[in-house]
């Protein structure tokens, strides 16, 4: 969320946009030349990482100081639960993102009973906004099956020039593939939510050794079932990127993704997929085309999948080609035009049903 949130604002600042940002400390007091206000933030006992804004009169007194012609509100649950009720009071028109499937993310977590009490909270505060954007066409169904009012559709961006095939490495394949094994990754935040411990399924397939780039609170447990497998910890910059170019195919495991920006990042990359049909993923992954798709939470298929892939380098080249033009319209440019295109429509009233980007 927060890199999408930081491109938005580069994407703002370069088509001569004022923003002003309200987020929870602690943060920059400025970003991409946009103010930062900063409010005060509290993490979650369950997820250390995860910051919740707490509302208060800061908000509203930001908004009305700054005069927004709109307001973008990005994953609103608390603190964007404020900047809704703010807009509304100061007759601001607003933009939701809906971006965490939080009832997934509580449900992975031991929080069972609490799906219907988190969709109507979310509801609530997502008709507030003029308009709420959801992140893949999968995600859009299910709002609207829980009867979130105008909706619209907007993806994700992927940065091309950092996240290419040309960034593979034979000095890094060597060192992770010393014996020429294929090497098949996954990456992003090792936690419950992401279903990580189903990587353990992929033990000891024959010729194949597992990169696992990330970290989290699942990282002790995780290597203790997956003692061969390499752990590179968290990456980012080039570095991530070589990383990702040099591996051979890209496994996600979490059937709760309303996007999924590691896989696409993956298929700008050139790697073929493998990831569970359910979510965002369904938007990226043409079976048989750029990648495969398993049964959600189902072990058994996903080393079927990878093991059909690495088995056969032709079918891996392929894919990995078809994979890399997948997203080749996805650039954060033409995304953040969409964007701008959505700002726009709930500004002048215009684009009345649902809006497709």
């Amino acid at each position: 969320m927060t890199n999408s949130v930081c491109r938005v604002l580069e994407h703002l600042a370069a088509r001569g946009h004022e923003a002003l940002i309200v987020a929870p400390a602690p943060g920059p007091d400025s970003y991409a030349g946009a103010p930062v206000e900063l409010v005060p933030g509290l993490s979650l006992p369950v997820y250390r990482s995860f910051v919740v804004g707490v509302p208060g009169r800061r908000v509203e007194h930001a908004l009305r100081a700054f005069q927004p012609d709109v307001v973008h509100l990005a994953s609103p649950i608390v603190l964007g639960a404020a900047g809704a009720t703010a807009a509304r009071r100061l007759g601001l028109p607003s933009v939701a993102v809906f971006q965490t499937d939080i009832a997934g993310f509580f449900r992975r977590y031991g929080f069972r009973g609490t799906d219907a009490m988190l969709w109507s909270w979310l509801r609530h505060v997502h008709a507030k906004a003029d308009r709420t954007l959801a992140p893949s066409r999968p995600t859009l169904r299910e709002l609207e099956e829980r009867d979130f009012p105008r909706l619209g559709l907007w993806g994700r961006g992927v940065d091309q020039v950092t996240f290419t095939p040309e960034r593979r490495c034979d000095e890094t394949r060597a060192r992770l593939a010393p014996d020429g094994e294929v090497l098949v990754g996954y990456m992003g935040r090792l936690a419950p939510e992401k279903q990580v411990e189903l990587l353990a399924s992929l033990d000891g397939l024959p010729g194949v050794r597992l990169v696992v780039i990330g970290d989290g609170p699942s990282e002790d447990g995780l290597r203790k079932l997956l003692p061969k497998a390499a752990f590179t910890g968290f990456q980012s910059g080039t570095d991530l990127a070589r990383l990702l170019a040099s591996l051979d195919v890209f496994v996600h495991t979490g059937a709760n993704e309303t996007f999924c920006q590691a896989l696409q990042e993956a298929l700008a990359s050139g790697l073929p997929a493998v990831a569970p049909a359910a979510g965002g993923p369904l938007d990226l992954v043409r079976p048989g085309v750029n990648g495969l798709l398993f049964r959600p939470s189902d072990g058994s298929a996903l080393r079927a999948a990878v093991a059909t892939l690495a088995a056969d380098p032709d079918t891996r080249a392929r894919m990995g080609a078809a994979a890399r033009q997948s997203v080749r319209a996805n650039t954060w440019e033409a995304v953040g035009d969409r964007l701008l295109d959505h700002y726009t429509e709930v500004i002048y009233g215009t684009g009345a049903g649902r809006a497709v980007a």
